[in-house]
């Protein structure tokens, strides 16, 4: 538990009150909560009311994404199997950054036999993680080819739709034969539901195969498939991507999707691309701080970028320059 001058009675004091808010100062005390501190929690856990547990859980959340150094996990853990879906849901996403592979039969009994939807699509995105993961082989094989096969199933079963396309979105990280085949057919379907998962699904893939679909839907008119498609092409870093996304800047009134744009371009960079963001910066009002911060954060994924290709530029081909000196000893002789 992350030690503070607040006593956990207090914490626990306030999860029992009438407030419809949880005191974001408490929210800490759930870092890293220690056995005894969560077991006192779970005792009255019951007792709380639901508006006050799902208002704590995302501001957990919240918190979690914005500082890397508190870790939710365990109370998180201790609510996969809570009766209320809403907070399964949560739950979830509050894990959604643990690699931990104990994870994998909770989320995989979830998405199987859940009987709430919302809890079956969050533990099939949850599983995107896990196949990444395999795919890096940082998990058992054995492990990975059970959730690839649940998310298989998931995809092409009966299931209600979000389920089938969130279980499509997650393995795009898979390179699985049967993956590729899905999402091409889900991507041909005159959905654009569908067509969104399938290019989710194309950006994740590291398969520039796809280069083509992706290209041709960033000018689409449905908002959706524009911007799975804008970042798709970030991701899979296609630089012809780059003279569409640029106009884009320019042109795109879907806030949303000129987000991802300006994202996809620090991830691409190259010939303008930072002249462009910055001349965005230097335009923004200065009360629009949220904006700034997000472009600011852009400019700094750009010298990432920027830095890998230098990197990859200046990396020498150990086996090519053995190759080279040979020629030049044949030469001289």
């Amino acid at each position: 538990m992350n030690t503070t001058s607040t006593t956990f009675q207090t914490v626990l004091d306030a999860l029992l009150s009438d407030r419809k808010t949880f005191p974001r100062t408490y929210l800490q005390q759930f870092s890293d909560i220690g056995a005894l501190e969560l077991k006192s929690v779970l005792d009255v856990w019951p007792r709380v009311k639901p508006g006050l547990k799902l208002t704590l859980l995302e501001e957990l959340d919240a918190l979690a994404e914005a500082d890397t150094l508190v870790s939710f996990d365990d109370f998180a853990r201790a609510l996969l199997t809570d009766p209320e879906p809403e907070v399964r849901t949560r739950a979830i996403r509050l894990l959604d950054e643990c690699e931990d592979p104990k994870l994998v039969p909770s989320y995989l009994d979830m998405l199987k036999n859940d009987p709430d939807i919302q809890v079956r699509v969050e533990a099939a995105n949850a599983l995107n993680l896990f196949v990444d993961l395999g795919e890096l082989e940082e998990i058992s094989e054995s492990i990975f080819h059970e959730i690839e096969n649940a998310l298989l199933a998931a995809a092409a079963g009966e299931d209600d739709v979000r389920v089938r396309r969130t279980a499509l979105e997650s393995l795009g990280y898979s390179s699985r034969l049967e993956v590729s085949t899905l999402i091409e057919s889900s991507f041909q379907r005159q959905d654009p539901n569908w067509q969104t998962s399938a290019l989710v699904a194309m950006g994740r893939s590291a398969d520039n195969r796809w280069d083509e679909e992706v290209l041709h839907s960033l000018v689409h008119v449905d908002d959706r498939i524009r911007k799975a498609a804008v970042q798709s092409a970030g991701e899979l870093s296609i630089q012809s991507a780059r003279p569409i996304l640029l106009k884009m800047l320019g042109e795109e009134e879907e806030p949303t999707v000129l987000s991802a744009v300006i994202w996809s371009l620090s991830q691409i960079g190259g010939e303008d691309v930072r002249t462009y963001l910055e001349t965005l910066l230097d335009q923004l009002e200065l009360e629009d701080e949220e904006q700034i911060a997000f472009l600011e954060e852009a400019l700094d994924n750009l010298s990432f970028t920027e830095d890998l290709d230098r990197f990859d530029l200046l990396a020498v081909d150990p086996d090519e320059e053995l190759l080279e000196l040979e020629e030049d000893d044949e030469d001289e002789k």
